[in-house]
């Protein structure tokens, strides 16, 4: 088995920021890339960023520039610092990792259980 936990949502003003955290636990060989997604109200779940192993990454236009994303391989972790946030960010965010099990020949994605972030004042 294989669980991804995230940490690090909460309550924010306009311009402020915060840190997601997301580490993998479990039977893991090997995690290729990781990255977030959001899921506001009513709206479909979406890309946020995304890393590789190799560190190559990918923004959302509505937050390049503002986020960054980053990884820690030895811990199986990775972040999502968030600055000059603003109210449209306010959203559910998931972790997503595409994982190879020990034992396992294909890759499967996993999902983090979400947390929270809302941005007002």
């Amino acid at each position: 088995q294989v669980q991804l936990v995230e940490s690090g949502g909460g309550l924010v003003q306009p311009g402020g920021s915060l840190r997601l955290s997301c580490a993998a636990s479990g039977s893991i060989l090997s995690i290729n890339a990781m990255g977030w997604y959001r899921q506001a109200p009513g709206k479909q779940r979406e890309l946020v960023a995304a890393i590789t192993s190799g560190g190559s990454t990918n923004y959302a236009d509505s937050v390049k520039g503002r986020f960054t994303i980053s990884r820690d391989n030895a811990k199986n972790t990775v972040y999502l610092q968030m600055n000059s946030l603003k109210p449209e960010d306010t959203a559910v965010y998931y972790c997503n990792a595409a994982v190879r099990r020990v034992g396992v020949i294909y890759e499967y994605d996993y999902w983090g259980q979400g947390t929270q972030v809302t941005v007002s004042s």
